[in-house]
């Protein structure tokens, strides 16, 4: 698709959202647009599904609603952008620049956002289940209610992100970073967090029945009633960490590091606690 055609497309899809006359909504479906340059544009309800928009310019666009499913948009540009409820089911979003962008409410239950820069972006209530988001950058992303449950966040940096009231069953957060994080009544069921980075992480009152948190570093992590019914803490790195009313019946801490921390009232029947370091 040339200049002049994208051009006359968007100035009627403009006038279609202002409700002239001689507006119609933007029909890109399939469009090539490789590499395209929609720097602020105004897409929002536009028609997008199956476009090829590898390496395309669309920081600061607004893209609400925008009906983007089974697109292309690996090494895209997405800065600032708006895509608050847009359908981005099974999107391609490989290597794409999502910093700080505006995904609320948005469907991306099967979309390949493997190694994305998603730095301050908003994701709550966003719905990622199954979402490949391998090696992505998450750091300070907002997370709140958003729905993670058999997505793979292997070796993702969630550094400092908002997970709160999360669903994060069957999640793959192996070698995670999520230092700082907030994972507080979040549900982990099944989750493997093996070789993750939860320092000073919280996790007040989270769900983590069954999780696999192996060699896992909770240095001085917040776990107060947290409940790790039948958890793997193999060798896990509890220094310090606060688990006052957390409950660990059935779980495994073989060899477990709990240095410094809080076991307050907390109840560990039946643990394994085997070679586990409680100085």
């Amino acid at each position: 698709m040339n200049n002049k055609e994208l051009d006359k497309i968007l100035l009627d899809h403009k006038n279609w959202i202002l409700g002239k006359e001689n507006g119609k909504r933007a029909d890109l479906k399939g469009a090539d647009l490789k590499g395209a340059d929609l720097t602020d544009a105004n897409l929002r309800h536009a028609n997008l599904k199956g476009a090829d928009l590898k390496n395309a310019i669309l920081t600061r666009a607004d893209l609400t609603f925008a009906h983007i499913k089974g697109a292309d948009l690996k090494g895209a540009n997405l800065k600032d952008s708006d895509l608050k409820g847009a359908n981005l089911i099974g999107a391609i979003l490989i290597d794409s620049d999502l910093t700080r962008a505006r995904l609320k409410d948005s469907e991306l239950e099967g979309a390949d956002l493997t190694r994305a820069n998603l730095t301050g972006a908003n994701l709550r209530n966003a719905d990622l289940k199954g979402a490949d988001l391998a090696f992505s950058i998450l750091t300070r992303a907002d997370l709140t209610f958003a729905n993670l449950i058999d997505s793979d966040l292997t070796r993702a940096n969630l550094t400092g992100a908002h997970l709160i009231d999360s669903d994060l069953i069957r999640a793959d957060l192996t070698g995670a970073i999520l230092i700082d994080s907030d994972l507080a009544f979040a549900n982990l069921t099944d989750a493997i967090l093996k070789d993750s980075d939860l320092t000073r992480a919280n996790l007040t009152r989270a769900i983590l029945i069954g999780a696999i948190l192996r060699d896992s570093d909770l240095a001085f992590a917040k776990l107060t009633r947290a409940i790790l019914i039948d958890s793997d803490l193999t060798r896990a790195n509890l220094k310090g960490a606060d688990l006052t009313r957390a409950i660990l019946i059935d779980s495994d801490l073989k060899g477990a590091n709990l240095t410094g921390a809080t076991l307050k009232d907390s109840d560990l029947k039946r643990a394994n606690l085997t070679g586990a370091i409680l100085k």
